[in-house]
């Protein structure tokens, strides 16, 4: 009989896309193996004392975990998509579900109830020739929508397919992840390890930047307080306090040569060469612009990026480590002196893994960023939910438009 048809569906047999708890578990499951943890540290060991092939191995690891942030932030969003695809089909299943249900009910009541044969009471041949018009109106009725629930299961035997395609490629990510960041870390460590020797020398300047950060007022007077310790204790780049008006001309090729030269100890071309040539400092979506009302009554001195949780911190330039710490209600932040009266700041950071007085090579992991925004200074109308990195750009202490620096578009997320 034809009432069978619908028994071929069964929706609720088939295992739904992964939610955002599922990708956070799947997240959680990826750990490295104790032997490819060894020979990342055999790797890493074989490097010690050699700054240049650490420098490069950092800039490195550090692309490496960009590309993959990437990759993970556009399997995320595919995967909403087969979520939202998910509920779409299983609306309809459960819709066709009841529709069905309703159908075979009228036709239980005709089987149970049926009319007599003309034969037996020739009278209700009218009762008769409506059940047979009900039944000949309902049988293709319920074969369409056999049919229609057919095609919803395979669709959803489609989704499910994407989806388990799209978990391996998140897991195979999130490894490239872990082993780029015991990576950097690991890489970390050793650099600091050839340093121990100036450890008092450098505690000193940290805790008289942090000093010179409880007593400064604004963004403003701390960068100048810092920038005049710099120049008296004769940190390099500290005494170029202005761009260079008769800055010389460098071709593409000259500048792309000068930034590969991972053994530099002091910025590849000066800072007004580079325009076009800095490192968007992580992946996000640029969610407020400099100039743009900041939603509270202000003026933006600079652009807000929305990352990812933990989102990797890069150096948007070459430069040396003014400050790094916390300040005011702008959660971690690190000032880089790029030379020339430039400096570029980045607020927002859960952790810094750079050191007062380093020289950092653009591209060179700084920090990672926390689960959600820290500091209100830097909160925008997008929220706290996300982590928020603020970039701003000075010259002379002076904040400008960074419009036009950076080497490529802000990396959406």
């Amino acid at each position: 009989m034809p009432a069978e048809a619908p028994a071929e569906p069964t929706p609720a047999e088939e295992a739904p896309a992964p939610t955002q708890a599922d990708l956070e578990a799947i997240e959680a499951s990826i750990s490295l193996s104790q032997g490819r943890i060894d020979a990342l540290k055999a790797e890493i060991a074989e490097m010690e004392g050699d700054r240049t092939r650490q420098n490069a191995a950092l800039i490195a690891a550090a692309q490496r975990v960009r590309l993959a942030e990437i990759e993970v932030a556009d399997v995320e969003e595919r995967l909403s998509g087969l979520i939202v695809s998910e509920m779409e089909v299983r609306g309809r299943l459960d819709g066709s579900r009841a529709e069905i249900a309703n159908v075979l009910a009228a036709l239980e009541r005709i089987t149970l109830n049926p009319p007599p044969a003309l034969i037996v009471d020739p009278d209700d041949a009218l009762g008769s020739a409506r059940s047979a018009i009900l039944i000949t109106a309902i049988v293709p009725q319920l074969r369409a929508r056999a049919d229609a629930v057919t095609a919803d299961l395979r669709i959803l035997t489609d989704i499910k397919g994407k989806a388990l395609e799209e978990e391996a490629t998140l897991k195979a990510n999130y490894a490239v992840l872990e082993e780029e960041q015991l990576r950097i870390a690991t890489l970390i460590a050793a650099r600091k390890q050839g340093i121990d020797r100036r450890s008092e020398e450098l505690a000193a300047e940290e805790a008289e930047a942090v000093e010179l950060a409880t007593r400064a007022s604004s963004l403003k007077e701390l960068i100048e307080g810092l920038s005049s310790r710099a120049g008296a204790v004769g940190t390099p780049g500290a005494t170029a306090r202005s761009a260079d008006p008769d800055l010389p001309q460098f071709s593409a090729d000259e500048i792309r040569t000068a930034f590969a030269n991972s053994a530099r100890s002091e910025p590849a071309v000066p800072f007004g060469a580079a325009r076009g040539w800095l490192t968007m400092p992580a992946n996000g979506v640029n969610v407020l612009d400099y100039g743009a009302n900041d939603g509270f009554g202000g003026i933006s001195h600079g652009i807000s990026l929305v990352t990812r949780a933990e989102a990797q911190v890069v150096a948007p330039a070459d430069g040396w480590v003014l400050y790094k710490g916390p300040y005011l209600n702008y959660g971690q932040i690190v000032i880089l002196n790029t030379g020339q009266g430039y400096t570029a700041l980045l607020a927002g950071l859960a952790e810094v893994s750079v050191d007062i007085g380093q020289f950092v090579q653009m591209g060179m992991p700084m920090g990672i960023m926390g689960s959600r925004t820290i500091g209100r200074s830097i909160t925008t109308n997008a929220g706290a939910a996300q982590p928020t990195l603020y970039i701003e750009l000075r010259q002379n202490n002076e904040p400008f438009d960074p419009t036009g620096w950076w080497a490529n578009p802000t990396q959406s997320g």
